[in-house]
């Protein structure tokens, strides 16, 4: 299976290659302009969606860290009222 896709892909690069070397010069120079500019179109296209996803893994990550800071938080102070307090604010402190 593999060996005829690979065959397959080699027979039309040797095709493509020979149909430019038919080509005239002009011809030729176009030729490789739309080639350039496809060949360019392709790897932008593979950069965005590989940059897509991994913006969008490191968005879930940073939605967990903060979940997982507002979750200390909350566990380190308690509430009265509306005023927050730490834990740490609830015994005598040193001086110094």
């Amino acid at each position: 299976m593999i060996e005829r896709l690979l065959g397959g892909l080699t027979l039309a690069v040797c095709l493509v290659l020979l149909l430019r070397l038919m080509l005239g010069r002009r011809r030729r120079q176009r030729f490789d302009a739309a080639a350039r500019q496809a060949w360019a179109g392709g790897r932008q296209a593979l950069r965005r969606t590989l940059q897509w996803r991994t913006s969008r893994r490191e968005a879930a990550s940073a939605a967990e860290v903060a979940e997982a800071a507002i979750r200390r938080a909350r566990s380190a102070s308690t509430r009265e009222g509306n005023v927050i307090r730490p834990k740490s604010f609830r015994g005598p402190r040193k001086p110094h």
